[in-house]
């Protein structure tokens, strides 16, 4: 069973919305993971509007994971889904973690999203909160990110301990669109799931519709 799973960091929808819809559109993932979603006032129904404007379902996430979401088209069967907050300073941004168990088919998987601070000194313990949930998963587990570092950092080593960088040997940089220089967006696999393609999309709709490349990853599950 293969399935087409987009990590993107839509900067709150502050940018081109009809760009931002065309890029997902364009995909057409079957799973789509959302950072800086709704996650205040109306959350439930704009976070019903955005996921409609790509065409898919809201499978998780929102205010209860502080704007992290899982969306999911026909597709995929949603089974449940949870959201964790994430240890953080007080006084400065509130994170969290939206988790989602799916099916397709036989094919059973948990999809996890998460976006974490801007702050090194609060990254590693964020990672090890998202790690110590997913721990308590045996599904095949797939995790996207914006880490807000790069591979060298300390909570990009946390979060892909056991897992697989989807990228492989790609190092193409997701940040900033306007001058990319920094890959800080991820997606991780269960060492169960084959990545069989991975990709950076660096559109002009792209260019428009966020200040993040989103990520595609096309994954064959066994």
């Amino acid at each position: 069973m293969d399935l087409r799973v987009l990590t993107y960091n839509v900067h709150s929808q502050k940018d081109d919305q009809d760009a931002l819809a065309a890029v997902v559109k364009d995909v057409a993932p079957d799973v789509l993971i959302v950072q800086e979603g709704p996650r205040r006032f109306r959350w439930r129904g704009k976070t019903a509007e955005l996921a409609r404007s790509f065409g898919m379902l809201v499978a998780a996430g929102g205010l209860p994971s502080l704007g992290n979401l899982v969306l999911t088209n026909l597709r995929v069967r949603v089974h449940d889904s949870w959201s964790i907050r994430l240890p953080h300073t007080p006084g400065r941004h509130m994170r969290g973690a939206a988790f989602a168990e799916c099916s397709v088919g036989p094919a059973r998987f948990v999809v996890a999203g998460s976006h974490l601070s801007t702050y090194a000194d609060e990254r590693p313990a964020q990672a090890s909160a998202v790690r110590a949930e997913l721990s308590k998963v045996d599904l095949p587990v797939v995790l996207g990110a914006d880490l807000n570092e790069p591979s060298s950092g300390e909570a990009w080593r946390i979060l892909a301990e056991g897992l697989t960088d989807a990228a492989g040997d790609v190092q193409r940089p997701t940040f900033s669109c306007a001058s990319p220089r920094e890959r800080i967006d991820a997606l991780f696999v269960d060492p169960r799931v084959d990545v069989l393609g991975y990709d950076v999309v660096d559109t002009p709709e792209a260019l428009r519709a966020s200040d993040h490349f989103p990520v595609v990853a096309h994954l064959h599950f066994t």
